[in-house]
């Protein structure tokens, strides 16, 4: 893949894209080690998803419509999937397998161990879905995903149409696949995460103004207990995320500005801690590598990651 973002390794550490806006912020650093550049050559790097059975990263390039794979024994980057149907989120369920949010198909699939591909939500009520953006699975197997319309409010990551459905989150039942609307009235739901306990989802308002990070208390498959966690400065945008053991919230970030561009680390208060500077708007995160403790950052056209001083959390 081309590498056509202009970009500078570390030259000496310790790495310095970690801005400490609370001291407490420069544990995470590790002290001798720099974040990397992997891959070039997206159009819109979304979605990576950790596989370390196979010590490998996917990631979505979603005006592309296709699903890369990176290998880190190797290095190599190849074609997982294409065409993708302009695949956005993934996800892993409890079983290892691939879930993924597709723009074009309007649809939540899983894909099988032998490569099929399952339909698991590409309705509600008898209407179709928007465009399944991001996805998480909870511990007892359950699936939920945001369900904005920017898929379909273009023909750069989907094809156009009118919408059938309101901006919504929904949750696939873990054992009936049962389909259930959980939230319906959050401006362009987008990124979405459990905390450690499961107690909390947040989500991301993506439409609101200023944009904001939610905040829900868990109730079996409801939710309840709407409150606004962070309220975004004017400019700022928060995208996919994913939620460290600690409880810290590890935010994709930017809207074209040095200043904002990379990762924004809250706590579980939604103080923010530190930044990690990009050259790029990041638009998703993954923990992954062997103690889920690299972070790989999907940035507008490329996929770059760092280690840190902390570990996702299972299933993010």
């Amino acid at each position: 893949m081309q590498n056509d973002t202009p970009w500078q390794p570390t030259a000496n550490y310790p790495e310095t894209r970690f801005r400490a806006f609370e001291p407490g912020f420069q544990r995470f650093r590790i002290m001798n080690t720099g974040v990397e550049k992997l891959a070039s050559g997206c159009q819109w790097a979304e979605g990576p998803v950790w596989f370390g059975d196979q010590r490998a990263l996917l990631w979505s390039d979603i005006p592309n419509s296709r699903i890369l794979r990176w290998d880190e024994e190797t290095g190599t980057v190849s074609t997982f999937r294409k065409p993708s149907n302009y695949a956005n989120g993934n996800t892993r369920d409890r079983q290892g397998r691939l879930v993924t949010c597709e723009h074009l198909t309007r649809r939540v699939t899983r894909t099988e161990y032998d490569g099929s591909i399952t339909v698991l939500a590409d309705s509600y009520q008898g209407k179709r879905l928007n465009s399944p953006n991001d996805v998480v699975v909870q511990s007892d197997g359950s699936i939920w995903f945001t369900d904005p319309d920017f898929g379909i409010s273009g023909y750069f990551e989907g094809q156009k149409a009118e919408p059938e459905l309101p901006h919504a989150v929904y949750r696939i039942d873990g054992q009936t696949g049962a389909l259930t609307q959980v939230v319906d009235d959050i401006p362009g739901p987008n990124g979405l995460a459990f905390s450690p306990d499961e107690s909390i989802l947040y989500i991301v308002a993506s439409r609101a103004e200023p944009r904001e990070i939610l905040a829900y208390d868990v109730a079996g498959s409801r939710i309840a207990n709407r409150r606004v966690l962070i309220r975004c400065a004017a400019g700022e945008t928060p995208d996919g995320f994913r939620v460290d053991v600690e409880g810290n919230l590890w935010c994709g970030w930017g809207m074209g500005s040095d200043e904002t561009n990379g990762v924004r680390v809250f706590n579980k208060d939604g103080a923010a801690l530190g930044h990690i500077d990009l050259p790029e708007r990041c638009a998703n995160v993954a923990f992954g590598g062997r103690f889920r403790n690299r972070l790989f950052m999907a940035s507008c056209r490329s996929l770059y990651s760092v280690h840190v001083n902390t570990q996702g959390v299972l299933g993010g």
